[in-house]
Formats: C-alpha cells, structure tokens, sequence
C-alpha cells in the first residue's frame, strides 16, 4: 500500500505519483466515462501519438495538439491536405511523426464515413464485467475486447490502433476501470 501514496499523501494508482501532471489527470480525468465523437476521437488520436512514447509527454503537450488538430473535429480534420500536414511537420507543439499525422487524418476520414457515431461503436467494446485489479501488476496491456475493437477500428480504415493502444484509450475513457485497490479513486 505504501507505493500507492503519493507525495502529498494521497493513495492512486503508482503511475501517477511520479508527477502533479500524472497525479492531476488520475484523478480528474483517468478511468472516468468519456462519450461524445470529437472526445473519443482526440482521446484515440493522442493514444495513437504515445505509442513508443511516454504519456506524460502526450499530456503536456496535448493543448498543442488540440490546437493543431482543430480540436479534434473529425470533419475539420478529414478535411486537412499536403498543406496542414506541412504545418503539422513543423510544428514544434505536437509530436512531429508524419506516419501518425497521416494515421490521424485517415483516422478523421474513417471517424467521418462510420455508419455510427464513434462513441457508440468504442464503448460497443467495453466489457460486460471487470475485475479491479490489486496491484498494477495486475493490469493487462491487451484484453479480448482491445484485440477485437482494433480488429474492427482497422478493418474500417482506422491505423494505429493496436489491442494495447484500444485498451489503453479504453482505460483513460472509462471503458474499463483499472484503478487499482487502495487507490482513493477505486469504490
């Protein structure tokens, strides 16, 4: 239990002791139900930008790229050309990866030509029951519901979206609820 206490003696899960941003987004926004298409889709997008990377450079830098991505509009950016990706390139705000800014205007495409709203089809995926795990040992990287929403993300044209990035988006939305026991977040 002594992990899960933080600096300020607030018991969370241990990732999110190392820094007040951690802490901040843990408990306001980590593991709290999230609906709505252009949420879903910036919290999909930004999960895409982490892969290889740590959250906490996601998170700092995620008004830039809201800013950037038209607030996660996926009509605005299905609409992006050569000229915004340009601009995206150069843009010292975001992560700078041409594969996941090409990832994320196709992702906008693909968001655009669903034949339902994309909250409806992510939380479609969320289990019926979910066992909260004890330590974050516990907690997979990869469920049979990550592996079957990437399947489905990706046959409807969506890129970088492995099992371990769908599962992760569905830990921030609240899909699944991975506070750990002990944790002040945790019922």
């Amino acid at each position: 239990m002594s992990e899960l206490i933080g600096p300020d003696g607030v018991a969370r899960c241990s990732w999110a002791n190392g820094t007040p941003d951690y802490a901040e987004y843990h408990d306001t926004e980590w593991g709290v139900p999230l609906r709505g298409v252009p949420e879903l889709f910036e919290r999909i997008s930004l999960e895409a930008f982490q892969s290889g990377l740590s959250w906490l450079t996601i998170l700092r830098k995620r008004p830039a790229f809201r800013s950037a991505f038209a607030d996660f509009d996926p009509a605005a950016v299905a609409a992006f050309g050569d000229d915004d990706v340009a601009r995206l390139l150069a843009d010292a705000g975001i992560v700078r990866n041409r594969a996941k800014i090409h990832a994320t205007i196709a992702n906008a495409r693909a968001v655009v030509e669903l034949d339902t709203p994309l909250d409806d089809l992510l939380w479609s995926f969320a289990p019926d029951a979910h066992v909260r795990p004890v330590r974050m040992a516990d907690v997979p990287a990869v469920t049979p519901e990550s592996t079957a929403m990437a399947k489905a993300l990706k046959k409807r044209g969506f890129r970088f979206v492995g099992p371990t990035t769908c599962y992760a988006m569905m830990q921030a939305t609240g899909m699944v609820d991975d506070h750990v026991k002990g944790c002040h977040r945790a019922p």
